[in-house]
């Protein structure tokens, strides 16, 4: 099974070469979206051997996946993992995201912090900002997830074909799963380990994503 791994990044040059290294012997092939970076990214990324896709204005991480998973289904990807450029992820779990996509158990796999592992999650995001976001999940969207935000996730070639991301911004992960849902996939949850280098999406953000999804909805 071809599986690929799509990086987002932003202005990462102080991580990417490390992420590409610790990724590249786990997969069959590394896509960095670099979304327009003002610094060395690129040439980085580019001089480590993954394959590097330019966005010429930046659109956010959103776009840059949606960019990634084209990318990959062009070159007959069966499965994709989608793996942040700061280095939060740890590459030793990439397999276990992988493996149940890789054995035909499911058709998504989303990475959550609420399982076996424990991530050192910000205490007002794990106590307040995640109860209320799965709430409104449930609610919402009838999305089912202990983890109603996590950007460490992967797909089949199937999946990928389904879900289309049409969420530039920070909304693509709620849409992600509200279209692996909407679509009935065999969906998976696995544990994984987040390591906190600033607190990440604040509850205003949370905001805004509510506003795109619902604005999405309607249009």
């Amino acid at each position: 099974m071809k599986t690929f791994c799509i990086i987002p990044a932003y202005n990462e040059e102080k991580t990417i070469v490390e992420v590409i290294t610790r990724v590249k012997p786990l997969v069959d092939c590394v896509v960095v979206v670099d979304d327009c970076s003002t610094d060395k990214t690129y040439r980085l990324a580019k001089a480590q051997g993954a394959d590097v896709l330019r966005h010429i204005v930046n659109r956010g991480q959103g776009a840059a996946l949606a960019t990634g998973n084209e990318y990959a289904l062009r070159r007959g990807a069966d499965a994709v993992v989608h793996f942040d450029a700061d280095g939060q992820f740890l590459a030793s779990e990439v397999k276990d995201i992988l493996s149940p996509i890789i054995a035909e158990e499911c058709d998504v796999v989303f990475g959550s912090r609420f399982l076996e592992k424990r991530s050192e999650i910000p205490r007002m995001k794990k106590n307040i900002i995640m109860p209320i976001a799965r709430k409104i999940n449930l609610i919402f969207f009838n999305i089912r997830l202990t983890d109603p935000q996590c950007g460490f996730r992967a797909m089949s070639r199937y999946a990928l074909k389904k879900i289309k991301i049409r969420q530039d911004g920070m909304a693509h992960c709620s849409e992600i799963m509200i279209k692996a849902f909407g679509n009935n996939l065999k969906i998976k949850e696995v544990p994984v380990t987040i390591i906190y280098h600033n607190f990440g999406q604040k509850f205003s953000g949370g905001v805004r994503i509510l506003k795109d999804l619902f604005l999405e909805k309607i249009s």
